[in-house]
């Protein structure tokens, strides 16, 4: 089903990593006419934000559900902050652990009244670095509420929109898929003019407006200038990408203040000019050294809260099931990585839902000989003593009483845990190439160097960047808050003469939309890549003669990113007419496809964009000829 819901923002980047939509201080999403029937509609001011709600508010089930969540994530802000001061202030921990003297040769059991100080005691024992955190709390935590009340209210007129306007209850949601949505969208411009610049909304100028900014983030992550890749000594080259790196790149590069851009739908001028260059890379360049600063001073603050979270969130977890920690997930940087020009939150988490399975048995066929065996016998005798301890709890429920027993029955099983995680299965067949390809129906994107090199171990460990341990997504997120600092002055910083080329150089007005970055249209002459083209069409023009995309190193996407971001889009949107250009492109490669059925083997080796169109095999042929 082409529907899938918002996860918990808290939640891992396998999840949902989207954030919804804040209000702005210069936002006015409505234009309101005196008129209170639907046609109060007839002019959007901005429909960037406008749209960005509407979907967002199918996605996560409609008001109450979006209410409910945002609501619950202050009660839990409240409860991490005063439940952490609560431990760190009010507890008497030399009387709980026997520790004080007055207890050591007492037997009786001690109560909870007796460990926890009075309300007195506990507020003379906060110094100045408890008030000063308090302090900073309170404050992010009335922002946050003041944004949330402001939420609502334009929740609720997205929720009066799709009553009058769309005709849809709240009930209904779940039993429409976002194309269904976006068609009475489209009706609706026709009937009331939400968009005054034209006269009917396309797909693709609904997909500009909800997904903008996250266009010029794959663009940027596909041309190699955001600062992610590192090459660190002894571990070799990593790939740090982590939620506070991404919300401070986000906030620099599109909606924070003196950000590039003037509004949600206009990049500044001087940015389009060649003149202004240099003295806009300056100014970029102290923004990021000042955002930086600021991250280093709130650094100890955040890390603190990152402790503080993981520790709350998941605790229960790993004492519950020991071997989650040891499962995989996409990583936030696969999220961006993998994800094609114009595609939603629901559709690549679709893909990469669709390819979790064969991903991990991919990775699960790596194993090392020597690690299994050391983890066998190391599980044969922590399970040994785990399960003497254990039938002695059993017999006697006395012996848990005892000094560190149940510490050692918890450590016990989780050793035995990360030792079953380092067994290979016995059933496992060697089948890289087949995993892989598999992986590959679904992702669509690899380096060209993998190809053939699949059992490869660094081919391995570089699939592990973008299916990562989820350990290791807890260490990167636990240590960002040290990390993203160094990473904004040392890294990006340099850059930023690079990137404001990028804003000229990629920067297209579309009517009706604004700007938005020209990867994003999708244009196969222009960005597209002649290793993907060439073999598939020879006649874009009709002239008789080869006729590849008009492009260099430079301007191409990398990877085939524009050939398989149209192919993915006119799949996921069929009623779509793209371009002359990109039609042709279509037509050309379903021809071709359905001429060279019969020797697709060959054809595959030849051909870069047809082996990963034929290899989508979820999707069957309806990929090579729903293109028509």
């Amino acid at each position: 089903m082409e529907r899938t819901g918002y996860q918990s923002l808290t939640s891992s980047p396998a999840e949902l990593d989207e954030n919804p939509p804040e209000a702005q201080e210069n936002d006015v999403v409505f234009h309101v006419v005196p008129d209170t029937s639907k046609n109060r509609w007839n002019h959007v001011e901005d429909l960037d934000s406008f749209f960005t709600r509407v979907y967002y508010y199918h996605q996560k089930h409609g008001f109450l559900c979006i209410v409910l969540q945002e609501c619950f994530e202050l009660i839990q802000f409240i409860f991490v902050v005063g439940f952490a001061t609560f431990l760190l202030e009010c507890v008497n921990y030399p009387k709980l652990f026997r520790n004080d003297g007055t207890t050591a040769n007492n037997t009786a059991k001690i109560t909870i009244p007796e460990v926890i100080y009075s309300t007195n005691v506990c507020v003379a024992n906060f110094g100045f670095p408890m008030w000063l955190t308090l302090v900073v709390a309170f404050i992010f935590w009335i922002i946050r509420l003041i944004r949330v009340i402001r939420n609502t209210f334009l929740n609720l007129e997205i929720r009066y929109f799709y009553q009058m306007a769309l005709g849809v209850q709240d009930c209904e949601l779940d039993n429409l898929t976002w194309y269904d949505v976006q068609k009475r969208l489209r009706e609706v411009q026709r009937e009331q003019q939400m968009c005054i610049h034209k006269q009917e909304l396309t797909e693709l100028d609904i997909y500009h407006r909800i997904l903008r900014f996250k266009n010029y983030m794959i663009a940027m992550m596909n041309k190699n200038l955001l600062p992610i890749k590192f090459t660190v000594p002894v571990v070799g080259e990593i790939i740090f990408f982590t939620k506070g790196l991404k919300y401070n790149l986000e906030m620099l590069l599109f909606w924070g203040p003196w950000a590039p851009f003037e509004n949600n739908w206009h990049l500044k001028e001087d940015f389009k000019k060649v003149s202004k260059r240099k003295e806009l890379a300056f100014s970029l360049a102290n923004r990021i050294l000042w955002v930086g600063l600021a991250n280093l001073v709130l650094a100890p603050l955040i890390f603190l809260w990152q402790i503080l979270y993981s520790f709350f969130n998941y605790a229960e977890v790993v004492k519950r099931e020991p071997g989650t920690l040891g499962m995989r997930q996409w990583s936030r940087y696969g999220r961006v990585y993998l994800r094609h020009f114009n595609e939603l939150e629901h559709e690549i988490n679709g893909r990469l839902v669709r390819a979790y399975r064969p991903a991990s048995k991919y990775m699960s066929i790596f194993t090392s000989p020597l690690m299994a065996v050391l983890a066998q016998n190391i599980a044969f005798i922590a399970g040994a003593v785990f399960a003497v301890l254990t039938a002695l709890t059993i017999w006697d429920e006395d012996v848990i009483t005892v000094e560190h027993v149940l510490l050692v029955i918890t450590t016990l099983g989780s050793i035995m845990a990360v030792c079953r995680a380092l067994i290979p299965d016995e059933h496992l067949v060697w089948c890289p190439e087949k995993l892989l390809t598999a992986v590959l129906a679904h992702v669509h994107y690899f380096p060209d160097h993998w190809k053939g090199q699949a059992h490869a171990a660094k081919v391995h460990d570089q699939f592990a960047f973008l299916f990562q341990y989820k350990v290791v997504y807890l260490i990167e997120e636990l240590f960002s808050p040290v990390v993203t600092p160094f990473i904004l002055l040392f890294y990006l910083r340099p850059k930023a003469l690079e990137i404001v080329d990028f804003y000229r150089n990629f920067t297209v007005e579309v009517v009706g939309v604004g700007d938005v970055c020209s990867f994003a249209q999708m244009d196969v002459r222009k960005h597209g890549n002649p290793t993907w083209q060439t073999t598939t069409f020879n006649d874009m023009d009709g002239s008789g003669s080869d006729h590849p995309s008009n492009n260099n190193a430079y301007t191409q996407a990398e990877n085939g990113k524009t050939e398989l971001s149209l192919v993915h889009f006119i799949h996921t949107n069929p009623e779509w007419r793209p371009p002359m250009d990109s039609g042709n492109f279509l037509t050309n490669l379903k021809e071709r496809a359905t001429r060279d059925a019969v020797n697709l083997p060959t054809v595959m080796e030849e051909n870069a964009l047809l082996s990963s169109l034929t290899s989508m095999s979820s999707l069957g042929n309806e990929v090579l000829f729903c293109v028509a």
